[in-house]
C-alpha cells in the first residue's frame, strides 16, 4: 500500500507528543524538588515536595488525556474510513448490477407529447354560426321589439 494509514499516524504523533509531555513534566518535577530542597525551614521542604508531587501527577494525567483523546480520533477515523469503504462497495455493485425493468416507463403526457388536433379548413368554420351569448340574445330581442 503506497498510502500510510492515518489512523497510525494519528497514534504515532500522540505517542511523540506524550513522551514530550512526559519528559517535561518529570523536568518540572525535578526543578521543583530542587527547590524544595533549598528552603531553609522543614515546612518549606514539606511544601515544595508537596508541589512537585501534584505537578506531576497533573502532568501525567494530561499526558494520559492527550494518548486517550488520540487513540480516540484514531478508532474514529478508523472506524469511518471503514465505513465509507463498505457504502462505495455497496453502490458500486448496485450500478453494475442491471435492472430487469430497464424498459422506459411511460410518464404524464405533456402538451409536447400528445398528438396535434386536425385543423378545420376555412370552409368548414364559415358553415358553423357561432354561438350567441346571452347578452346577445338580449339585444337581438330588444331590436326585434
Amino acid at each position: 500500500m503506497a498510502e500510510a494509514d492515518l489512523d497510525a499516524i494519528i497514534r504515532q504523533l500522540a505517542k511523540q507528543q506524550t513522551k514530550a509531555l512526559t519528559a517535561a513534566v518529570k523536568k518540572r518535577r525535578d526543578a521543583l524538588l530542587a527547590r524544595a530542597a533549598k528552603a531553609k525551614d522543614a515546612g518549606g521542604k514539606a511544601q515544595g515536595k508537596a508541589l512537585a508531587t501534584a505537578a506531576y501527577e497533573q502532568g501525567l494525567a494530561a499526558a494520559k488525556r492527550l494518548q486517550t483523546a488520540a487513540d480516540n480520533a484514531a478508532d474514529a477515523y478508523a472506524r469511518a474510513m471503514r465505513k465509507a469503504a463498505e457504502d462505495a462497495a455497496a453502490a458500486a455493485a448496485v450500478a453494475s448490477k442491471p435492472k430487469a425493468d430497464d424498459k422506459p416507463k411511460p410518464t404524464a403526457k405533456s402538451k409536447t407529447t400528445a398528438k396535434p388536433k386536425p385543423a378545420k379548413a376555412a370552409a368548414d368554420k364559415a358553415e358553423t354560426k357561432p354561438a350567441k351569448t346571452d347578452a346577445k340574445k338580449k339585444a337581438a330581442k330588444k331590436a326585434k321589439r
